[in-house]
């Protein structure tokens, strides 16, 4: 079952960074991952949400990749390509995985001006030593799916007051 936790930071420098930590425990299969969001307050009041996969771009590599097979059954790669390309970037821009755009946009607003935060959705293989990577950056638990005890696990690493149960 995965998990949802949303870790919040006092500026993007350190929500970016907590980002990049995330993403290599990831490649040395110490978590993973079903959708990674850096939400940023900005100064002017907007939110802004950087996903951690571009659906746009693999759907268009994906599609120019079909579309190209289908152009070269007609003799025609190149224009089967690019109208495969355009097809499958229209496709990924309209769906949606993991976590709820409107949900991460209402944290996002929680959080005051200059302010990220980092809502990961997935599983930990090694929860202790994600908790390492990440404990060093500090921040503040603002939502998460854990129970009681893991969350407090968490809020440790993190350095934050555990609440008394």
């Amino acid at each position: 079952m995965s998990t949802l936790v949303a870790i919040a930071y006092p500026d993007v420098a350190t929500a970016d960074a907590v980002r990049t930590e995330l993403v290599q425990a990831t490649k040395e299969n110490l978590l993973a991952l079903e959708d990674l969001v850096v939400v940023e307050h900005r100064g002017d009041g907007k939110v802004k949400l950087r996903q951690g996969a571009s659906l746009t771009g693999a759907g268009a590599a994906g599609g120019a990749l079909w579309g190209g097979l289908i152009g070269l059954l007609f003799l025609a790669p190149v224009i089967g390509m690019a109208l495969g390309a355009a097809t499958g970037a229209a496709a990924g821009k309209v769906t949606d995985i993991g976590v709820d755009d409107q949900f991460v946009k209402q944290l996002g607003a929680k959080l005051g001006p200059g302010g990220a935060a980092v809502i990961v959705l997935g599983r930990a293989g090694a929860p202790e030593r994600v908790l390492e990577r990440i404990g060093r950056y500090g921040g503040e638990v603002i939502q998460t799916s854990l129970s009681r005890e893991d969350e407090a696990r968490v809020r440790d690493a993190l350095g934050e007051p555990v609440p008394a149960a």
